[in-house]
């Protein structure tokens, strides 16, 4: 047999979009796991032409899905972030635009009983060994699709997915503010310079620093982004990653340039005044390194925790709110993020770290992958 045939499901999450598979239909030995996913994607490719990968950071990502290993939970699930010129699979982030999707898929393939009108799905993430909640609408024993939410970044409306990462903070670091500091200086090297950094850890670690670092304004899109951008990010990315002990060539923690509010034209066309979000914010990660086209939601959390607690540099350049929410500016419009942070130096506690997303099914069947190309 020269293709063999895998189940899978597309969906979108979100600004993202990915193939879901199950834990049992792919060989346990990691390293061959790894090359069938890339061999469905097609990676390594810039095209990604004879697989299923969309040759963009946000498409080229997979989720792994399969029952409960711990009683506090109701499914698990593994997410890779796929390479689209390497032949690497990354599990050393979670994504939380598609972790909204697992909840939705879990109704989908039973792994949860659906309950109207909101499913919880307790679903355990095995890239961060944390449980999130997410609450799934659900109508005739499915999950709904149409709805009044509406996501920059997403054309149209869809069923509004809720999800909470308070009880995700220290998910790489096992601490809120790794270095101990709302804010560090650290110096870059490569850039002949000190540079005002602020690491904080909710859903996935963050640095972030201010966009002037880069010559920014914090309202640049993707084609303003050039290599020299790139590599100042990723140098500050690498110092900061040997100061926690992480791999310096890893994809946390996800460097974020910050901004105070300005006005700005999103990648569809429109414009985002000064006044409709609270901070602007250019995420790279990726590998390589790349400038996302929206924002990763579970640095969303981060960044909306980073910018209520005092001292740090999201905190710095951010507009003051009375209420709960904290709105980011990202290049394809604004995200939305329900926070609540209490306490003082040196003992805050994140009590709230929510945020709404769509998702929906695209297509469900059988992907082939050459046997050729899983033999050692």
């Amino acid at each position: 047999m020269e293709q063999l045939p895998i189940r899978c499901v597309i969906m979108r999450g979100g600004t993202s979009k990915g193939l879901f598979l199950r834990f049992n239909d792919l060989p346990e030995d990691p390293a061959l796991r790894d090359r069938v996913i890339l061999a469905l994607f097609g990676s390594p490719d810039p095209r990604q032409i004879d697989g299923l990968g969309g040759a963009d950071i946000l498409t080229s990502k997979v989720m792994i899905v399969g029952p409960p290993s711990r009683p506090d939970a109701d499914v698990d699930y593994l997410f890779g972030q796929v390479s689209i010129t390497e032949p690497v699979v990354d599990y050393d982030i979670n994504c939380g635009n598609l972790s909204a999707a697992v909840g939705v898929y879990a109704i989908q393939e039973g792994f949860v009983r659906a309950r109207e009108p909101t499913t919880r799905v307790r679903m355990y993430n095995w890239n961060t060994r944390r449980v999130l909640v997410a609450e799934v609408p659900v109508r005739d024993g499915t999950p709904r699709v149409e709805g009044s939410c509406r996501i920059d970044g997403v054309p149209g409306t869809g069923a509004e997915v809720v999800l909470d990462y308070a009880d995700s903070v220290g998910a790489t670091t096992d601490r809120l503010l790794p270095t101990g500091h709302e804010r560090d200086e650290v110096f870059v090297p490569e850039l002949d310079r000190n540079v005002p950094v602020s690491v904080v850890d909710v859903a996935n670690a963050c640095v972030f620093f201010p966009a002037e670092v880069l010559g920014w304004r914090g309202t640049e899109g993707p084609r303003e982004v050039t290599p020299d951008h790139l590599r100042a990010a990723d140098a500050i990315k690498r110092r900061v990653a040997e100061r926690l002990g992480l791999p310096p060539d890893g994809l946390v923690p996800i460097p974020v340039a910050v901004a105070p509010p300005a006005a700005y034209q999103t990648l569809q066309g429109q414009t985002v005044r000064e006044d409709e979000a609270d901070l602007l914010v250019r995420l790279l990660g990726g590998r390589p390194l790349a400038l996302h086209k929206a924002y990763a939601a579970t640095a969303a959390a981060a960044t909306a925790v980073a910018a209520r607690i005092p001292g740090t540099v999201a905190h710095e350049v951010s507009r003051r709110r009375a209420d709960e929410e904290v709105v980011l500016g990202h290049p394809s419009g604004t995200f939305p993020v329900r926070v609540r942070v209490s306490g003082e130096p040196g003992a805050w506690r994140v009590e709230r770290a929510s945020y709404s997303r769509t998702a929906r099914r695209l297509m469900e069947g059988y992907a082939f992958v050459r046997t050729s190309l899983l033999r050692a």
